[in-house]
């Protein structure tokens, strides 16, 4: 970023177009996961559909599910199990920040992810 002022910061991220929103859903990874990987770096990645998280804030904190689904025009991340019940009373997922989140496994069908954590002198 060229500027420190948050209100231009929050500006671009807003304005960022969807090829560039996905680097900035990044969710840190598991320090047992790095652990049980051997991976050093990266510490974050930007999260995919099929990864398996857990929620580190909120009302849900401790809850373990699968990423069903990423929402990059307003940064946010649904997991299998949290819901929300509407007016009429059918349930409907709950969009969680990234940043309340943190990474417990991998999806590694993507051949991208694997080379990453490869080259990181991981094991995936």
């Amino acid at each position: 970023m060229s500027s420190r002022q948050p209100r231009k910061q929050r500006r671009r991220m807003h304005r960022s177009p969807l090829h560039r929103r996905g680097r900035l859903v990044r969710v840190h990874l598991s320090p047992k996961y790095l652990e049980d990987t051997k991976v050093s770096y990266p510490r974050s990645l930007p999260v995919r559909q099929g990864d398996t998280v857990q929620i580190m804030r909120g009302t849900q904190r401790g809850h373990d599910g699968k990423v069903t689904r990423v929402d990059r025009r307003h940064f946010r991340v649904y997991v299998d199990g949290i819901t929300v019940a509407k007016a009429d009373g059918t349930e409907v997922g709950r969009p969680v920040h990234p940043s309340n989140l943190r990474i417990t496994r991998l999806d590694m069908t993507d051949p991208w992810r694997r080379r990453l954590v490869e080259r990181s002198g991981g094991r995936p």
